[in-house]
This record gives C-alpha cells, structure tokens and sequence, in this order.
C-alpha cells in the first residue's frame, strides 16, 4: 500500500527488460550476432544504454590516446584501433535495431567468437601501450609545437638569382 508521501515510479514493461532467462526463437545466432537484441530483452533499455554508453567512453577514451600519442605512428594507430572497434560495434548494433542490413559483424568484447575475440583483444592491447607511452598534456596549454625562450622564428631567406 502507498502511503502519503511514498510515490512509485511508473514501470514500462521492457524499460529494464523481461529477465525472464529465455531467449527470442526467431533470432539467428542469437548468442554471436545478435546479442545486442539478447541484452535488450534481459536488461531493457537501461541494458541496452548501459553497452552503448560504454562503446562511447571507448571512443572517447581512444581519442584521448591518439591526442597524447607520442609520434604521429602512435596517433595514427590509436586512431585506426578505435574506430575499428566503435564502428564495428555500431555496425552491429544498428543491424540488430533493423537500421542497417545484417553483415554477420560481431559485437566487440560481447558476442561469442573466438578468432574476433582475440584479434579485438590485440588491438586493444595495441591501443594500452599507445597511451601507456602517451605524453601528459599540462593543464591550460593546447598540444602545439614549443617555442623556446628569447628566440624567435625566423622568415625564411630568399634565395638571391
């Protein structure tokens, strides 16, 4: 019973998922492909936000590392490593909501796959050493090229015909 003051929150169904254990029988390769509509199901849209919440902070956290890479190969890496993943998780996830068409591309680090599985994990492993050997950006200052003190750039010299 609800008393004065006690409110409740308005449930829809399948705002955090049915959770009854069962799976859709109509989804092919429901445990590899199609997994992101599995985690809809189970955990609803709190679910599904919480996996594209995450792919998100990877993204962010890649281009963090690409800024502070140490060289222009490391930025480049970190680069290409993260918008393999992001992409390839947005590919499928929007296959699974019926956006795109269906590529058979498993959703990084959820979907049940071996050989994706490792080769994801290698280049996340690539993308930690990347910022591991990142450089610290100092509070307040942009990323530039350093001028040293007392010394000015100098024009470049025309060349006498």
């Amino acid at each position: 019973m609800e008393g004065p003051g006690q409110y409740r929150l308005p449930e829809h169904p399948g705002s955090r998922g049915s959770g009854h254990g069962r799976r859709w029988g109509f989804l092919p390769n429901a445990h590899t492909d199609f997994i992101f509509a599995i985690i809809g199901e189970e955990l609803g849209l709190v679910g599904s936000l919480a996996v594209v919440a995450l792919f998100v902070v990877f993204a962010i956290l890649g281009v963090r590392a690409a800024a502070r890479a140490p060289d222009r190969f490391g930025m480049l890496l970190a680069s290409g490593i993260t918008a393999w993943i992001v992409v390839q998780a947005f590919v499928n996830i929007g296959a699974v909501a019926g956006v795109l068409p269906i590529t058979g591309v498993p959703l990084p680090f959820v979907s049940f796959g071996g050989s994706s599985l490792v080769v994801l994990m290698f280049g996340a492993g690539i993308l930690l050493n990347v910022a591991k050997q990142g450089r610290p950006v100092e509070a307040g200052r942009r990323r530039s090229r350093p001028v040293e003190a007392g010394r000015r750039r100098s024009r470049p010299v025309a060349r006498a015909r």
